[in-house]
């Protein structure tokens, strides 16, 4: 039997009593430091000579992450991509757009080759403009590479100060049906720009009794409406140091819709909703995911009260991309009721919205995103994330929820082929 020595006799020297303290404390590295015998303290830290300054919009961090990238070229199934703006009308007045002359960003010789490239059975042109310069964007793409585009009209505002615009307005739809339009779609304009005097006076609400023949129109003609209400939430929020998208506002100052100026984010999304309950028999698809993708029990719940509801995911990959989960379980469960879409603009004039800009890199990023699981990735192509500094991960959706998305639930609300 082997017996300790008593206290009294336990001797150590110096080096085996700094070795059992350091084992007592852990591995070397994580023990206090020796801070005599001189030497430079680990737990301390010089100070710059001078602070070093690095402005925000100059920071580009790029990930030390290694994790797998996939690239995927041509997404699964063919895709009908029902947001995009390829012409947009001439005239506007503080964000009115108004009248028959348009602008148009790209011609079909331009794009089909893009599309072909990418997988892309069709373009929805959104902003077709209304009357003679609808037709005018009809022939222009839909008659020249017919099954490639389909047109969407547009609210005839220029007419809203007219005492029977309900009317005539209703009629305006009614010609567009006739001439081709594939539904209406209505801007953000309306909630946050449309006032009395068009471009004076009070705000219109969403909600206003005068575009019910509008509504009830469309949903007679089995014209789909396509519409944007509000904006993100955060560009209802104060543009400081907690907004997370800072950086967007300060580029984009006119985007934001904080003040008493304004109605709020949640009163906008309940002016929709009662229009939306109001009229049973339209066809509503809300672009952005609803601008709720913040949010997604809440645009859930729309969608569970109002069968009538689409959605879109236009430019809102990156808020979808950051919460992949719950994401995913959206997906699943709405698979009947969204689109695909990306919000695409040509160069140059969608140079200052990368997360908007056509072209290769943008479809392949929304075919990595639905296709694959891959993490940590960037939304948009452009060097600093253009809607708030993260990155997203991919939801791997299985190839029936896929062929939903991309083609086969906006072939069946446009009317085309399957």
């Amino acid at each position: 039997m082997i017996h300790a020595n008593p206290p009294h006799q336990r001797r150590l020297d110096p080096e085996r009593r700094r070795v059992l303290t350091v084992a007592r404390g852990g591995c070397g590295c994580c023990a206090p430091p020796m801070l005599g015998g001189g030497g430079k303290n680990p737990l301390q830290t010089a100070p710059a000579a001078r602070p070093a300054e690095l402005r925000l919009s100059d920071f580009q961090p790029r990930s030390m992450l290694h994790v797998p990238v996939t690239r995927v070229e041509k997404p699964a199934f063919p895709v009908i991509d029902v947001h995009t703006h390829l012409s947009w009308m001439s005239e506007t007045r503080n964000g009115v757009s108004l009248g028959e002359a348009m602008s148009y960003f790209a011609d079909p010789a331009e794009l089909l080759p893009l599309m072909d490239r990418k997988g892309i059975r069709t373009m929805v042109n959104l902003t077709g403009g209304t009357g003679r310069g609808l037709e005018e964007t009809i022939a222009r793409f839909d008659a020249v590479a017919p099954g490639r585009f389909r047109t969407m009209t547009e609210p005839s505002f220029e007419q809203f100060t007219e005492s029977d615009y309900p009317r005539l307005q209703a009629e305006a739809i009614e010609h567009a049906h006739r001439i081709g339009a594939a539904g209406l779609k209505l801007l953000k304009t309306l909630g946050l720009y449309l006032r009395e005097g068009i471009d004076q006076g009070e705000l219109v609400g969403v909600d206003d009794a005068r575009f019910a023949p509008m509504w009830e129109t469309c949903a007679a003609l089995k014209m789909p409406v396509f519409i944007h209400t509000s904006d993100p939430e955060a560009f209802f929020l104060p543009g400081n140091n907690s907004n997370e998208r800072y950086e967007e506002l300060a580029r984009h100052p006119d985007w934001s819709f904080y003040g008493p100026e304004y109605p709020s984010h949640r009163d906008l999304l309940s002016a929709r909703d009662r229009v939306i309950a109001r009229h049973p028999e339209t066809t509503f698809v809300l672009m952005h995911v609803g601008n709720q993708a913040e949010d997604l029990a809440a645009i859930a719940q729309c969608m569970e009260r109002h069968p009538n509801v689409h959605v879109d995911i236009s430019a809102r990959i990156s808020e979808l991309g950051r919460q992949p989960r719950a994401a995913r379980r959206f997906f699943e469960r709405y698979q009947d009721r969204i689109l695909f879409g990306t919000d695409a603009v040509p160069a140059p004039y969608g140079n200052d919205v990368p997360q908007q800009l056509l072209g290769d890199e943008l479809y392949e990023i929304y075919y990595r995103f639905l296709e694959t699981e891959d993490e940590y990735f960037d939304y948009a192509p452009a060097a600093v994330p253009p809607q708030g500094r993260w990155s997203i991960y991919g939801v791997g959706l299985p190839q029936e929820i896929l062929r939903k998305i991309y083609h086969d639930n906006a072939a069946r609300l446009l009317g085309m082929d399957r």
